[in-house]
């Protein structure tokens, strides 16, 4: 082992000495007992208030890019068709066999705004995910296609195809 050490060593052994550099030390900042209490007592939000700055992440001058919405909007809706097949299923469960379908007939008779915006969800959700993986699916098949330009459209084109097959569906 110490041989193989000493051979991974030697070239540093043939570096000039003036190459190596030793960065200086920085002095400590020395606060006051007294300094150091009244630091302790204000609040970080009020400090930055005083300088000016805003807190950070300031979200007011941040956008999310497209890419990044649809990603978070693919994962919630993956978690919207989760816990809504939990909740089917736990109502047929606690309910009887039976009871979800009463309920969706109940909630497609209801009218109004309530089946339409019940469709939407519905099935935004399913076809936004579903949209969503044969996205990747294609990426997977096509690397090529992996650009910044290509992927922000493939966003719109996935919010766009999504909103609109929905809201047809929603209307049937």
């Amino acid at each position: 082992m110490l041989t193989t050490t000493s051979r991974l060593l030697r070239p540093l052994n043939r570096l000039p000495l003036k190459t190596i550099r030793i960065s200086p030390v920085r002095d400590m900042t020395v606060l006051s007992k007294k300094s150091a209490e009244e630091y302790e007592k204000q609040n970080y939000s009020e400090r930055m208030s005083r300088t000016g700055r805003p807190v950070s992440p300031h979200l007011t001058i941040y956008s999310f890019p497209i890419v990044a919405l649809s990603s978070i909007t693919n994962r919630v809706a993956g978690m919207g068709l989760y816990f809504g097949a939990f909740g089917v299923a736990a109502l047929d469960i606690v309910g009887g066999s039976g009871t979800s379908l009463s309920l969706a007939q109940d909630i497609a008779t209801s009218g109004g705004v309530v089946a339409p915006a019940a469709k939407f969800a519905v099935s935004f959700t399913f076809l936004y995910h579903y949209m969503g993986g044969l996205r990747h699916l294609w990426w997977d098949a096509t690397p090529e296609k992996l650009t910044n330009d290509d992927v922000k459209t493939s966003a719109y084109v996935l919010m766009g195809g999504s909103v609109l097959a929905s809201s047809i569906l929603a209307l049937i």
